[in-house]
C-alpha cells in the first residue's frame, strides 16, 4: 500500500516538474499563459512566481520536486547514519532526508531518558564499560543492518563504537538499544560493524596496534608484543543478543586494519578487510622520528586482510583458538597454518573494501592513489590451489599482486569508498578531490565498456563515506547516493566555528548525477550510512501489549494496571507501582523517609500512538520516557529530605502541567 502511494506521488510531482519547469521558463522568458494565471496545466501561476522570486534555477526546481514529501507523506527509505562524536545513531527518511530519529546508544540523551535512571538503559551502558570505569560516550563509525541471503532483513542495526572497541544492538521493532559489549582483547576498533550475509557474525576489527590482553609493552617491542585482531561476534538472532561466548577473533600483523567488508555468494564464508601502517611505523615526532602521517605512508603497498572465517569457526570449534580474557582467540601461527589468513598488496594507504554484489570482486580505494584496485575472489581462490604466494615477515603468505589484481581504474584523488547500483556501475567517494565518481564494472556486470570512468560530480566538501540505495547488498537499489562530507564551509548560516557536517542527496538515475538537497547535521559526524527500502521494516507503532519491557521484549513481571497502583515498605525499602495515563500519575502523593531506598515501576496504559509519557524527579537524576503500553524502573537511595515534585515531561494533552505528583522526603 506505501508502495502504491509513494508512486501516485511520484507520478503527481513529475507531472509537477515538467509543468513547473515550462512555466518558470516562460517566466525567464517573459512569456506567460493564456489567461495570465497558469502558464501550464495543473499548475499554479503562484508556484512560478515564487520560483523567480526566490531566483530559482530549473534544476533548483527539479531537485526540489525529487526530494519534497508533503506532510502526512511517507518517505520511501530509511537511512541509518552514524553519529560520530554524539555517540548516537540518526535515523533520517529519503528523499526528503528529514530527520526522524536519533537512537540514543553509547550516550545518555534526554528525552528518550536513555540512561537517566531507567533501570534497562542504565545495565545496557554498564555493559560497555572498560573493567570498572563507565564510558559515556561513544564515536560510532559504521552502521550495519541485518541480512538475509545478503539482503537487507530490516530486523537489527549494529554499530561500532571506534574510540572503546565496542558494539551495539539495535532491534528496529521498536528503534532501541539492546546490548552493547566491549571487546575483552582490544581497546578499540574501526572498520566494524560489517555483518555475515545471514548475520551469523558482525565483523569488528581493530584499528591501532596494541598489546592484545590490555598488557603494557614499551612501543619499542612493536613487532614483537603488539598486534590487531578481526573479531567475529556471533549473533542470535533468536535472542536479538551477541553472543559473546559463541564469538572468536583472530590475531592478524600489527598493521593497522580498516575497514571490513563479507563475501557474499561465490565469496560467502570470506572476509576482507583493508589496512594501513605496512611500515609499522611507531611515531615520535617529539623525538624528531617521523610522524604518523608519513611514517605511515613510506610504502607503495599495504595489505588487504582476506580470511577464511567458515575455516575459523572451524577451527575453534577443534579447540586450536586460546582464550584471552573469556575470547577465543586463533594465534596468528594458527592463522596461517590452518590456511585462514592470507594478504593481497593493495595501494597505497587504502581505506575501503567493498565486495561487489554477486561478491565476486572486491574493490579496494587507496588514499593516496588514483586508482581504486579490483581484486578478483577466483584468481585469489587459484592462487591458493597453486600455493603461489610470498610471505610477508610474520609468515603469512601474501598473494603476488598482479596474479589476484582484475583492473585498476583511475579515478581521480583521494578514492576512499565504493557502492554499487542496479545498473552496473561503482560510486567511490574521492576526499581530496571532494566528489563522487561513477565508473562501470566490467564482466558480467556489464558486457562493454567496463572499468571506466563514467563521471565526476562534485560534493561541498571534502567527502568521506558515501552510501546507495542497498548499495552493499546482493541486489542494490540504485536510485540515489548520499555523500556525507566531512566540511560544510559555506553552504549553511554561520553557526559559529563548530561548522554542521553535510550530507547531500544525489540522483543517479539520470544520464548525469544531480546533487538534490544539502543536509546539514549539527549533533556530530556521521561517517558512514546505510539506506533500505522502507517497506522492509515493520516497527511497532505502540508496543505489543501493556506493561512491556522494552529490553527484554516481553511481559514486565512488575507492570501496574489500573486500579492495582500501590506502595509497599518493607524495612527501609519503599517500592512504588504507579500508572501512568493522560493526564496523571497514580500515585500522586509518596512520602518517604531519608535513608529509604526506592525501587519504583511506572506504567503507562495508554494504548492510542504517539501517547507517550515522560517523567521527571529533580534532585536525584532521574529522567524517563515511557512509551505506549511500557513498563519502566529505577531505584536509588534517599539521600536528602525535603518536597520534590515529579511531573511528564511530554506534551501529553490540554492538562499535561497537571499530570505531576510530591515525593515528600522527611528527616
Amino acid at each position: 500500500m506505501l508502495w502504491a502511494k509513494t508512486k501516485v506521488v511520484q507520478g503527481v510531482v513529475g507531472v509537477l516538474a515538467v509543468a513547473l519547469l515550462v512555466g518558470l521558463s516562460a517566466c525567464q522568458t517573459g512569456a506567460s499563459g493564456p489567461s495570465g494565471a497558469a502558464p501550464a496545466a495543473g499548475l499554479s501561476a503562484n508556484a512560478a512566481d515564487v520560483a523567480k522570486a526566490r531566483s530559482l534555477t530549473p534544476d533548483d526546481v527539479s531537485a526540489a520536486l525529487k526530494t519534497y514529501v508533503p506532510g502526512g507523506k511517507y518517505d520511501d527509505y530509511y537511512m541509518f547514519a552514524s553519529g560520530g562524536q554524539s555517540g548516537q545513531v540518526f535515523v533520517f527518511g529519503l528523499p526528503s532526508m528529514r530527520l526522524l530519529k536519533t537512537i540514543a546508544v553509547f550516550t545518555p540523551e534526554s528525552w528518550q531518558g536513555y540512561g537517566q535512571g531507567e533501570e534497562d538503559t542504565m545495565k545496557i551502558l554498564d555493559e560497555g564499560k572498560f573493567k570498572n570505569n563507565p564510558i559515556l560516550w561513544g564515536d560510532t563509525h559504521h552502521p550495519a543492518l541485518s541480512e538475509t541471503n545478503g539482503q537487507y532483513d530490516g530486523q537489527y542495526l549494529f554499530i561500532n563504537d571506534k574510540a572503546n572497541g565496542r558494539i551495539a544492538v539495535i532491534d528496529l521493532r521498536d528503534f532501541r538499544t539492546k546490548q552493547i559489549v566491549k571487546n575483552p582483547v582490544m581497546i578499540n576498533n574501526h572498520g566494524g560493524a560489517f555483518v555475515t550475509p545471514n548475520t551469523d557474525y558482525i565483523i569488528d576489527p581493530s584499528q591501532y596496534a596494541v598489546p592484545l590482553d590490555f598488557q603494557y609493552a614499551p612501543i619499542s617491542e612493536y613487532k614483537e608484543k603488539y598486534r590487531g585482531l578481526i573479531t567475529y561476534w556471533k549473533f542470535d538472532r533468536q535472542k536479538g543478543r551477541i553472543d559473546p561466548a559463541q564469538s572468536f577473533a583472530i590475531e592478524v600483523p600489527p598493521y593497522w586494519q580498516d575497514l571490513c567488508d563479507a563475501g557474499k555468494l561465490v565469496s560467502d564464508g570470506w572476509a576482507f578487510c583493508g589496512s594501513f601502517n605496512s611500515e609499522m611505523a611507531t611515531g615520535g615526532i617529539e623525538e624528531g622520528k617521523p610522524p604518523f602521517e608519513s611514517g605511515t605512508a613510506q610504502r607503495d603497498m599495504d595489505y588487504l586482510h582476506v580470511m577464511n572465517w567458515k575455516k575459523a569457526e572451524e577451527v575453534v570449534k577443534a579447540g586450536k583458538a586460546q582464550t584471552i580474557n573469556g575470547m577465543k582467540v586463533i594465534r596468528l601461527p594458527t592463522a596461517v597454518s590452518e590456511g585462514i589468513l592470507y594478504l593481497a598488496p593493495e595501494p597505497k594507504s587504502p581505506h575501503g573494501s567493498d565486495v561487489t554484489p554477486k561478491g565476486d570482486y572486491i574493490v579496494v580505494g587507496g588514499k593516496l592513489d588514483p586508482h581504486v584496485t579490483i581484486f578478483s575472489f577466483k584468481k585469489m581462490q587459484d592462487a591458493i590451489a597453486k600455493q603461489s604466494f610470498d610471505r610477508d615477515s610474520f609468515g603469512v603468505p601474501v598473494f603476488k599482486f598482479n596474479e589476484v589484481m582484475e583492473a585498476q581504474v583511475e579515478l581521480g584523488l583521494g578514492p576512499l569508498h565504493t557502492v554499487f547500483d542496479d545498473q552496473g556501475y561503482a560510486y567511490t567517494s574521492l576526499f581530496l578531490d571532494s566528489g563522487v565518481v561513477k565508473w562501470s564494472l566490467g564482466a558480467p556486470y556489464r558486457t562493454e565498456g567496463g572499468w571506466k570512468r563514467v563521471e565526476h560530480i562534485p560534493t561541498q566538501y571534502n567527502l568521506g563515506h558515501l552510501t546507495a540505495v542497498e548499495g552493499d547488498t546482493v541486489s542494490p537499489g540504485g536510485k540515489f547516493v548520499v555523500a556525507l562530507n566531512k566540511w560544510s564551509v559555506d553552504r549553511f548560516l554561520p553557526v559559529g566555528p563548530l561548522h554542521p557536517q553535510n550530507l547531500q542527496l544525489i540522483d543517479i538515475t539520470g544520464s548525469k548525477m544531480q546533487v538534490l538537497y544539502d543536509a546539514p547535521v549539527g549533533v556530530g559526524e556521521p561517517h558512514y550510512a546505510q539506506i533500505i527500502k522502507a517497506e522492509r521494516l515493520k516497527p511497532w507503532k505502540v508496543y505489543p501489549e501493556t506493561g512491556w519491557n522494552a529490553r527484554a521484549q516481553a511481559k514486565d513481571p512488575n507492570a501496574t494496571t489500573a486500579g492495582k497502583e500501590k506502595i509497599e515498605r518493607r524495612g527501609k525499602t519503599v517500592e512504588i507501582w504507579m500508572r501512568a495515563m493522560r493526564s496523571n500519575f497514580n500515585p500522586e502523593r509518596i512520602t518517604v523517609k531519608k535513608g529509604d531506598h526506592v525501587i519504583w515501576h511506572i506504567t503507562s496504559i495508554e494504548r492510542t500512538e504517539d501517547a507517550t509519557h515522560g517523567f521527571a524527579l529533580p534532585g536525584y537524576n532521574i529522567n524517563l520516557s515511557i512509551d505506549p503500553g511500557e513498563t519502566v524502573t529505577f531505584e536509588f537511595d534517599v539521600t536528602e529530605s525535603g518536597v520534590f515534585t515529579y511531573y511528564c515531561t511530554e506534551f501529553c494533552s490540554a492538562l499535561h502541567l497537571e499530570m505531576a505528583g510530591y515525593f515528600m522526603v522527611e528527616p
